[in-house]
């Protein structure tokens, strides 16, 4: 039948092989065989298996050895431990690290088959339970993600289209505004659920390194590479990689990526072969894409094989009637994580919150409820806000070219107003922010900047002196 159980085997004796292959297919399972651990953890790659036998003795890496590589990868699959000696320091380290039952070597059917029945009924429960938990925490998650706002329900609306597809969907907002919230709703919501989420933050790592995480490597690669390495695509074989800030992304690793995208096929570093995998691709940005695309930082056509679904997160200040639901789910979680018991939060403080800027999004609003909870007060994360808030506000009235009456004051006297006077400091003051503006976007990437700006570099550079920017970073 099209959806038996399968069932790995790991013993180095090709004839215990043959016979295990033989005796578990009888039974009605689909098995496929591995002759050590390391041929073992390979195949994982290509098929995950509902249950694993194991053999103590292998050569090289041993069974205890392999059993907490094999938990490590995938820890809800049972493994039943097989050994001729049977010494009781084997079995309850095995025990310890995860194994799910014990056979000494020669074992009868009958014991196989009832080990075999009792770890995936244990399985079968251990999953029920988490599809339930999985499913209030998405519960929790998309009641964070709603509140009385347009742009919140159309999000919902294109999660619940999207969801239950294979078709690559770029989330985009602010630092903070639930880009990986969005990301495992529409993991949880797909038909891919029960198979690997794999988080990858392309920013935070060198390029040359997120190569080898991203695609993985072979023995003698590069210095260093004692081993073949898997990379993170072929562990979300199946499921779905969640590639965070891409657009961090070197190029040259974009053209690998955007293989991938088209054919589900790359290779290792240091390979001649291809992979093949099946993963869907869910990617986030916090930067603005287009900009990137017309600067050349960003491949074009890797932005419109991202950009067929696009979720648009708003910030936290164009959703402040989600703050009270946010405020008491966090509450909650944090209560129950510390052992506190804050309640609820004055109103005065929820009014504080109404009128904040939220430069950090719904984390910032986050870490802020948690310190609270922790504390037991409100007083030193309010007097953080309120402080927060005033330099935002100079921040603006610097940046302000627009007050004329201000400007007015300081270049009038008793001869009447200098007109010239005021029309020069309003353009130096409209252009010191415009350039700030393109500096912030383009994260002080003054050559990036000096090309959206449409002027040279050495041009770029006296204006931020000028202006009082050069010390800026």
């Amino acid at each position: 039948m099209a959806d038996r159980f399968r069932v790995l085997v790991i013993d180095d004796d090709p004839g215990v092989r043959d016979y295990m292959e033989a005796l578990i297919a009888r039974q009605g399972y689909e098995v496929f065989a591995a002759a050590d651990g390391e041929e073992a953890l390979e195949k994982l790659a290509i098929s995950k298996p509902d249950l694993i036998t194991l053999d103590v003795v292998l050569p090289g890496m041993d069974g205890l050895q392999t059993l907490e590589k094999l938990k490590q990868r995938l820890p809800d699959v049972p493994v039943v431990m097989l050994s001729g000696h049977g010494q009781a320091r084997n079995i309850v380290e095995a025990m310890r690290r995860g194994a799910s039952d014990f056979l000494r070597k020669p074992f009868e059917v009958e014991e196989l088959e009832l080990a075999f029945q009792k770890a995936l009924e244990k399985r079968a429960l251990k999953q029920e339970v988490e599809r339930l938990r999985g499913r209030a925490r998405s519960e929790t998650e998309m009641m964070l993600m709603t509140g009385d706002n347009p742009k919140m329900r159309e999000i919902n609306e294109i999660i619940e289209q999207v969801a239950d597809t294979d078709i690559t969907v770029l989330i985009r907002g602010e630092s903070g505004t639930g880009k990986e919230v969005v990301a495992r709703n529409l993991f949880q919501l797909s038909g891919r659920r029960d198979q690997p989420f794999v988080k990858v933050n392309c920013a935070a790592l060198p390029s040359e390194l997120l190569e080898s995480e991203l695609f993985g490597f072979e023995k003698g690669a590069f210095t260093g590479a004692h081993k073949r390495k898997l990379g993170k695509f072929e562990y979300a074989n199946k499921g779905t990689i969640f590639l965070d800030e891409i657009s961090e992304m070197h190029p040259s690793l974009q053209a690998k990526l955007l293989q991938v995208l088209q054919d589900g096929v790359f290779s290792r570093l240091g390979s001649e072969s291809d992979v093949h995998v099946d993963t869907r691709i869910i990617a986030a940005t916090n930067r603005n894409l287009e900009e990137a695309v017309a600067d050349a930082s960003f491949r074009e056509d890797l932005y419109y094989r991202l950009n067929v679904v696009t979720v648009h997160l708003p910030p936290l200040r164009d959703r402040k009637d989600a703050i009270p639901l946010l405020v008491d789910q966090f509450l909650q979680k944090n209560n129950e994580q510390y052992h506190k018991n804050l309640t609820h939060l004055s109103p005065e403080t929820l009014e504080i919150f109404s009128q904040y800027h939220w430069p950090g999004n719904v984390r910032e609003l986050e870490n802020l409820v948690r310190r609270m909870v922790v504390l037991g007060n409100e007083e030193a994360a309010i007097e953080e806000i309120k402080t927060s808030g005033a330099r935002h506000q100079q921040r603006e009235e610097a940046n302000d070219p627009m007050d004329l009456g201000s400007l007015g004051a300081d270049f009038s006297n008793e001869q009447g107003i200098d007109l010239k006077a005021i029309s020069r400091r309003a353009a130096q003051l409209a252009e010191k922010g415009v350039i700030e503006k393109v500096l912030q976007e383009t994260r002080w990437n003054r050559k990036a900047a000096a090309t959206r700006l449409q002027i040279s570099y050495k041009a770029l550079l006296y204006k931020m002196k000028e202006n009082g920017l050069s010390q800026k970073r």
